[in-house]
């Protein structure tokens, strides 16, 4: 399976999160822990929004190993972003491919998944005529991840993100139980608007992949005076990763099981995830 982190706050060079810390992401591709697998590296992705710039994100997106891109090191030496997206991949079945690397794009909208739908190769035609035909022609890969995001936004989700995140899961669950497949929903998700940022955890058997949220800044800098990475990002600066960037005590939460969280100006919100009928 997959690793991902989401970052929402104080623009910081991507490099701050993928390279230089103990448990990076590029750490993290040659080195999970809590993952599947200990490698992730059938491709990558970052997505970002620049500071003042237009709403639609830009994506790099690679089929190589992470660890071994000298392109995607280069970047994140020299982009700066207060709200960026990124993935390692370890495929489940799909090919190797750019279409097929995370994060997704529609419009000024970003997701990436890490987790699987059971019994993909059997479902995916009755999900595939569940997408709005309008928004069929933009689906670019073979992925399920890429498939359940569309379904997401056909099932709303440009105005009830989460609402949108529950009813597609309870079209995968039906669609799972009309052929036979147990527990065939998976997931970790994070998804963003350029402003927004939500995180989903959850899985049909209620025994989802790890997520972890960052602790609030202002309670770390209360534990950690003296941290001067802590001195630099505002109070609402967040990090959203499948694990742990480094061994700071205190500073990582788990997210619960089936639940979401929202990243936003002002005070985040947490709750219950539950897959919703269509």
């Amino acid at each position: 399976m997959c690793r991902w982190l989401a970052y929402s706050g104080s623009p910081i060079l991507l490099e701050e999160l993928l390279y230089k810390p103990e448990h990076s992401l590029i750490d993290q591709s040659m080195h999970a822990r809590l993952g599947v697998g200990t490698t992730n590296g059938d491709g990558f992705g970052v997505g970002w929004y620049t500071p003042g710039g237009p709403l639609q994100p830009t994506l790099f997106r690679g089929t190589g190993p992470a660890w071994g891109d000298e392109n995607l090191r280069e970047l994140a030496r020299s982009v700066r972003s207060g709200l960026f997206l990124a993935h390692i991949r370890a495929s489940t079945g799909t090919p190797v491919q750019q279409t097929n690397c995370h994060p997704f794009r529609y419009g000024r909208w970003l997701w990436l998944h890490n987790g699987r739908i059971r019994g993909y190769t059997n479902l995916k035609r009755t999900l595939a005529f569940s997408v709005d035909p309008d928004l069929f022609p933009q689906i670019r890969g073979s992925t399920d991840s890429e498939l359940m995001f569309f379904l997401a936004l056909t099932f709303g989700l440009e105005s009830d993100p989460i609402g949108a995140v529950e009813r597609m899961v309870g079209c995968v669950e039906d669609a799972g139980r009309e052929h036979g497949i147990e527990n065939p929903m998976q997931m970790t998700v994070a998804l963003t608007d350029g402003d927004r940022l939500w995180a989903f955890r959850y899985s049909s058997e209620r025994n989802s992949r790890s997520l972890f949220c960052s602790t609030a800044v202002d309670t770390l800098r209360a534990m950690y005076p003296d941290n001067p990475a802590l001195q630099h990002v505002s109070d609402e600066t967040r990090i959203v990763v499948s694990e742990p960037l480094g061994g700071l005590v205190g500073a990582w939460q788990p997210v619960a099981e089936s639940s979401y969280e929202l990243v936003k100006p002002g005070v985040d919100v947490v709750g219950p995830f539950e897959p919703a009928g269509v």
